[in-house]
């Protein structure tokens, strides 16, 4: 269609990945935030990732959409608009807008500016409806701007993926606190939750045979090395993913098979053997505290969708 219909930069803190090594490596139990797992390098291991065998959340997922896709995007009735958080590739949307009956719009919002505005052209380019971008992170407070795209017969929510597990339950309900407020009222949501299940699925899913979680986990400490200096003998650290069933959720972790230390700018972080940096938390839900948590926002259960293992969830919420 041509350009995007406008462009909100809300300058989100990315972060500065010096500074937080540092404090991560600082704290008691040693961590660094999940987001640096994602350099050019860590972005395609990951993309492999979702096509190993043991992976199944992004397959389960897309069968689910896929599957159940007339319905899901007859919910919103006509003239609906769509807001996608984390909007990501703009490969992932386009089943959802050629099944609108005649979308309104589409908003993407994303933290990564660059990718992100070449993933919305993408879809202007595709697609005969206007097409705008915001620039934020997941908490930040995000007003549409009026009087730029058309009136929507109701805004539709769209977060595939998992993603809310990365959070904790405090801060997912935060996260869907803060949609409900951009989306408005009687706004329809399309979330996608990975469920409990039997812990050998989960442990291998997140421990694949071909070791390529174990090389995107470990690549945050090629990037330290590389892109900070930090002294590293990767050779002192593996990879360590296992299900916390307290807190249902995967942990993954890096763990110093022996003594060591990571050096930066002057300054030792010292491992224990056995001590790890703790790089992600993946929750998995079930139905019954999916309704809790969403009890804690604006946001109500309307319909699940799931696959016949009931190993993944696609859920459509409403807040009217």
């Amino acid at each position: 269609m041509g350009p995007l219909a406008f462009f909100l930069d809300l300058h989100p803190a990315v972060g500065d990945f010096h500074d937080d090594v540092i404090e991560g490596l600082s704290q008691e139990q040693k961590w660094i935030s999940a987001k640096y797992f994602y350099d050019e390098r860590g972005s395609e291991l990951f993309r492999q990732i979702t096509a190993l065998p043991e992976y199944y959340p992004t397959r389960t997922e897309r069968e689910i959409l896929l599957k159940n896709a007339a319905e899901i995007t007859a919910a919103p009735g006509p003239n609906a608009a769509v807001f996608e958080y984390g909007s990501g590739a703009s490969d992932k949307i386009e089943w959802l807008l050629d099944g609108l009956d005649g979308p309104a719009a589409y908003v993407a919002m994303d933290i990564s500016r660059d990718f992100l505005i070449d993933a919305a052209s993408a879809i202007a380019e595709k697609f005969d409806l206007p097409v705008a971008a915001v620039c934020a992170d997941f908490y930040g407070h995000v007003h549409i701007p009026e009087h730029i795209l058309p009136e929507p017969g109701r805004w539709l929510g769209y977060f595939p993926g998992s993603t809310i597990g990365n959070m904790t339950p405090e801060g997912a309900a935060r996260f869907l606190r803060r949609a409900g407020e951009t989306l408005g009222p009687d706004a329809q949501f399309l979330l996608g939750v990975d469920l409990e299940k039997d812990t050998d699925i989960l442990n291998a899913a997140y421990n694949d045979a071909a070791g390529v979680t174990a090389a995107f986990n470990l690549n945050v400490l090629a990037r330290m090395k590389r892109e900070l200096g930090a002294e590293i003998a990767m050779d002192d650290f593996e990879h360590d993913a296992f299900y916390n069933e307290e807190a249902c959720r995967i942990e993954m972790h890096l763990r110093a098979k022996r003594r060591t230390t990571i050096a930066l700018d002057g300054r030792e972080f010292a491992f224990e053997a056995g001590e790890t940096l703790h790089t992600e938390n993946s929750h998995k839900y079930s139905i019954n505290r999916l309704k809790a948590l969403f009890e804690e926002t604006p946001w109500r259960l309307e319909t699940v969708w799931t696959d016949e293992n009931q190993w993944f969830a696609a859920c459509l919420l409403s807040n009217n």
